[in-house]
């Protein structure tokens, strides 16, 4: 299930990085709306996957998603200039994912406090 939450809070990452270009600095209020509220649910479902995923694998994978879609959308619709290369970075990206999903599966260990005994 965390995998899963992750996976939406890497596309919500995307959402609102897409709002804050759409937002025109913040002069513009609905998209501007849209970034407050896709963080927020992005960065909830990201602290909530750290419950149990290690914090490198979560953090890149959410970062991995959301930066292929958010490029993927800016080439698709946005206009922006399409290359080989960037597609070959994309595939990449995706692959990087995918790796960190199958060889970092392991779930986060509990930690105790700076200072305290193990009993």
């Amino acid at each position: 299930m965390a995998w899963a939450v992750l996976i939406v809070s890497g596309v919500l990452e995307a959402g609102w990085a897409l709002s804050l270009k759409a937002s025109e600095g913040f002069t513009r209020p609905w998209p501007s709306a849209a970034f407050v509220v896709l963080l927020t649910f992005s960065m909830l479902g990201l602290g909530w996957a750290l419950r149990t995923l290690p914090v490198g694998v979560a953090y890149a994978v959410w970062t991995g998603i959301g930066a292929a879609v958010t490029a993927t959308v800016g080439m698709a619709v946005l206009g922006e200039v399409v290359s080989v290369g960037k597609i070959l970075s994309l595939v990449l990206i995706v692959a990087g994912i995918v790796g960190l999903h199958v060889f970092g599966a392991e779930p986060a260990q509990p930690t105790q406090p700076v200072g305290a005994v193990a009993g």
